[in-house]
């Protein structure tokens, strides 16, 4: 996992955190672990491209249980060509994920509006964490119980969710929001990226990321995330914030 630490990093972040009815799959050669596969709320294969027909083979055997496949694109999309007949049809199938860096901050002067969201923020950032699941993934994500609750308020308890919030219409509201949604070997992903509606298109991604890209640098050397291919107005706010590509992901949604 540590030669491909940015295609890893979901995988490798549920080594110490099993849960009920997830799996850490893996492939032993002379050399000792060659592959693994996370399989749990979503499905990350890791490793030579050799091992996935197994992985595939176990997954197919013990039925589908993930919502998704994610992670290096040519191992999801080739575990996804071996399981599609027996889990298919996929809801999406996204094959060309940017995975983008950046490992110094940014020359754009960062918003110094950007804050880590607290505890007593969780009223007004569920909202807007809820509003961005279903922009991208295409369901309200409460609609299977409080699990996406809890892990909205774990975001918050433990400083990894970062937050604009200004007053509209006589309420406090989050207009923007990141998160970390994972952290490994030195890089964090940032995942979750999200500018309310109304005020898209005036530029306050840029100068927020810039500020997000600022604080946590104070303590992973590696920012990472990925993006669609086709989200232009995204990919085009990370470049002026200073990401580069490194990494390919896909993301098949089930």
């Amino acid at each position: 996992m540590r030669a491909e630490p940015l295609t890893s990093i979901l995988a490798a972040q549920n080594l110490n955190y099993l849960g009920v009815g997830s799996q850490m799959l893996g492939i032993d050669d002379e050399r000792g672990l060659a592959a693994l596969c996370w399989a749990g709320s979503n499905v990350v294969p890791v490793g030579p491209i050799e091992a996935v027909e197994p992985f595939a083979m176990y997954l197919r055997r013990r039925g589908r249980r993930a919502s998704s496949m994610v992670g290096r694109a040519d191992l999801v999309l080739e575990m996804w060509r071996l399981l599609e007949g027996h889990w298919g049809p996929a809801r999406e199938v996204r094959d060309d994920q940017p995975c983008l860096v950046i490992r110094e901050p940014s020359h754009l002067e960062p918003d110094p509006r950007v804050r880590r969201a607290a505890p007593e923020d969780l009223q007004i950032l569920l909202p807007a964490a809820i509003a961005m699941f279903k922009e991208e993934v295409g369901y309200d994500p409460t609609r299977t119980g409080d699990g996406y609750h809890y892990y909205v308020r774990s975001l918050a308890n433990s400083g990894r969710s970062y937050v604009v919030v200004e007053p509209r219409d006589g309420i406090e509201q989050v207009v923007f929001k990141a998160d970390i949604g994972a952290m490994w070997d030195g890089i964090a992903q940032v995942q979750g990226v999200w500018v309310h509606p109304t005020l898209r298109g005036q530029g306050i991604a840029t100068n927020a990321m810039a500020a997000v890209v600022a604080d946590i640098l104070t303590f992973a050397p590696t920012v990472s995330l990925y993006v669609n291919h086709y989200n232009v107005a995204a990919r085009r706010v990370y470049e002026k914030v200073g990401f580069h590509q490194e990494a390919t992901y896909a993301t098949v949604l089930l």
